[in-house]
């Protein structure tokens, strides 16, 4: 996938505050269960969506780093967040999970979208929600690869700062695309905003 035209043009500070109004305002909407049926809106009520409002808000602390250890963290920040959309993504919808066949399976039994790691999540979404065409998996997949460093004790790729920087374009072309894949009462009335 590539990012969104507009986002070539931010800098670094720019798109950590955009990702994160974006992340507080459908955060906010959603906290508590929205207006989400059922069991969707008691698994959001039971969620701690305000983290990952706050995880939004830390961004922008990994862009004046320079050490690897802040190029790790910032990496697992990232990660932190690409993990709670897909969670978000399927708690909302999370009816339909329920009754898809296909959903995420951990020693033979089938677990909801909250008890779920990134590969699960990233694995579901390849089978049951990305179109080939429209796969947003190279982007997660390379998250989740990086956040991993902060579980090794041997070497791993952790790339560059700009690579970082680069990730925050492409994450908030997925933060807007996951957002305007909700439902919201009324699309006039309410609309996440990063500005």
């Amino acid at each position: 996938m590539d990012p969104d035209s507009d986002t070539l043009d931010f800098d670094a500070e720019t798109l950590c505050r955009k990702i994160s109004n974006l992340t507080r305002t459908l955060m906010e909407f959603w906290e508590g269960g929205g207006w989400a049926p059922g069991a969707a809106a008691e698994m959001l009520d039971k969620s701690m969506l305000h983290w990952q409002s706050s995880l939004a808000a830390s961004l922008v602390h990994w862009t004046k780093s320079t050490s690897d250890g802040d190029l790790i963290l910032a990496w697992t920040n990232l990660g932190a967040l690409v993990e709670g959309l897909l969670m978000l993504f399927l708690c909302v919808f999370y009816n339909d999970y329920e009754r898809d066949i296909d959903g995420i399976i951990r020693r033979h039994k089938r677990i909801d979208p909250d008890e779920s790691h990134l590969g699960e999540l990233r694995q579901f979404f390849v089978r049951r929600i990305w179109s080939p065409q429209n796969s947003w998996n190279p982007y997660v997949e390379m998250i989740q690869q990086r956040r991993n460093a902060v579980h090794a004790f041997k070497k791993r790729k952790i790339g560059t700062f700009e690579e970082w920087t680069d990730a925050l374009r492409l994450h908030l072309s997925f933060l807007r695309e996951i957002a305007n894949g909700l439902p919201y009462p009324d699309e006039g009335y309410f609309a996440p905003s990063e500005d």
